[in-house]
């Protein structure tokens, strides 16, 4: 049995598709398993921790994650509709990069703990408590099913400047 790896294309800033908002997952089928297989695929080639499907210009609700040390086994874990239904007063300030915004990090504050409501790749539902980076991770990737990008949380100064650097990098690329 031969194993092919397929590694997408990943969008990055200032890609107009990365603000639209994705569509809830209805079918749970085998075109589903292979979009979330992919993702895995193109995550970690990136190599990254995270990755929503519009990331790679599908406008569903599917998310991959893997927070696990590089140095142990990964430990994969997709989110189809994933919703945040709880989190906690404390907050945590990491700092996150994205692989759509390459090369670029900043600290961002967010709910520590966050529970999370979501379907697996066979449509059942569960809800897990996710912490730590988890939660960091997680709520980074909902955000890019609702058009957010983590620089939308930073000051506009901030994130002027990197969307202008992004604006004018892509000009530069389509000139040549």
């Amino acid at each position: 049995m031969c194993f092919f790896m397929t590694v997408r294309p990943i969008i990055t800033l200032p890609d107009p598709q990365l603000r639209l908002v994705s569509k809830k997952v209805t079918k749970f089928d085998a075109r589903l398993q292979q979009l979330v297989t992919d993702m895995f695929d193109t995550m970690y080639d990136a190599p990254g921790v995270g990755l929503a499907a519009i990331q790679i210009a599908v406008p569903e609700r599917v998310v991959t994650v893997d927070v696990s040390p590089k140095e142990d086994e990964p430990q994969p874990m997709a989110f189809i509709n994933p919703e945040i239904i709880g989190h906690s007063d404390e907050i945590n300030c990491h700092q996150e990069g994205c692989l759509s915004i390459p090369d670029y990090f900043e600290e961002v504050e967010r709910p520590a703990t966050v529970t999370v409501r979501y379907q697996t790749v066979t449509g059942e539902t569960h809800e897990m408590l996710c912490e730590g980076l988890l939660a960091t991770c997680i709520q980074h990737e909902i955000d890019h099913l609702n058009g957010t990008l983590f620089i939308d949380h930073i000051s506009r100064l901030k994130r002027e400047r990197v969307t202008k650097k992004f604006i004018k990098a892509a000009r530069r690329d389509s000139d040549d």
